[in-house]
């Protein structure tokens, strides 16, 4: 993971779940995490276990200036930003499209899509005049099919991929990698939340169905390697079994 030696991440949902299991993982491989999320106090405790190289900076993402903020407070503590890793999402509101609130639609948009593309109008410009970074953003099945009690998930998580795309399609001749990570189900509380709304196929699914965390959070570290140069600008899935041996997973 030498590749990874003191390089900067800023890393949106980091005090759980795919967040804090790539948080230890980056920080293992020797990379300097900013650690972004707005639950302060667990943010502050996987902080505190990671040691120097990882730095809590609590903030809402769907606040372009809280987000903004932080954003400096990294560059502040570590130095410009070589990777942004958009992992923050709701996955709520669940129910049908006729009977969502517009504020529940409207909240999840701001984290799901306009946080995604604010960290990327925020921090790519930095990344090109430095001659280029890496762009990861976590999508879903989600993004490519209709799910039943899912339509803000959905055109969230389609929004989201089509801003990675054209991010690649726009900035990869400046050095921009801008690549896409659907991982399937995975064991975490979002889980536990379509679980108990108990609407489609998913929310049927055993615990024991899901990938644990630390399978995403591999696969990105993967995605910052030279190895992943030809997936640039594409959205790979750990549902691929090719994907997951080049990754080094293995299904039982």
């Amino acid at each position: 993971m030498h590749y990874l030696k003191n390089k900067v991440v800023f890393l949106t949902g980091a005090s759980r779940g795919i967040g804090a299991a790539a948080a230890q993982m980056f920080v293992t491989a020797g990379a300097k995490v900013a650690l972004v999320a707005r639950s302060v106090e667990p943010l502050e405790r996987l902080a505190a276990d990671l040691g120097d190289n990882a730095f809590a900076a609590p903030c809402d993402v769907s606040d372009r200036r809280a987000l903004e903020q932080a954003i400096i407070k990294t560059k502040e503590r570590f130095g410009e930003i070589d990777i942004l890793i958009n992992n923050a999402a709701l996955i709520e509101p669940i129910g049908a499209l006729v009977e969502l609130k517009v504020e529940d639609y409207s909240k999840l948009i701001d984290i799901n899509v306009k946080a995604v593309f604010n960290a990327m109008r925020l921090i790519v410009p930095d990344m090109i005049a430095r001659g280029g970074g890496t762009v990861l953003t976590i999508s879903s099945g989600a993004a490519h099919r209709p799910v039943e009690g899912w339509a803000a998930y959905c055109s969230s998580k389609a929004a989201a991929k089509m801003l990675t795309d054209v991010l690649h399609l726009e900035e990869a001749s400046n050095g921009i990698r801008a690549m896409g990570l659907s991982p399937g189900t995975v064991a975490t509380q979002m889980q536990r939340d379509i679980k108990a709304s108990g609407i489609n196929s998913v929310s049927q699914l055993n615990w024991e169905d899901h990938i644990p965390p630390e399978w995403p959070a591999k696969a990105l570290l993967w995605m910052c390697s030279k190895e992943a140069e030809p997936y640039a600008g594409k959205e790979i899935s750990l549902r691929d079994p090719e994907i997951l041996s080049q990754i080094g997973l293995r299904k039982s």
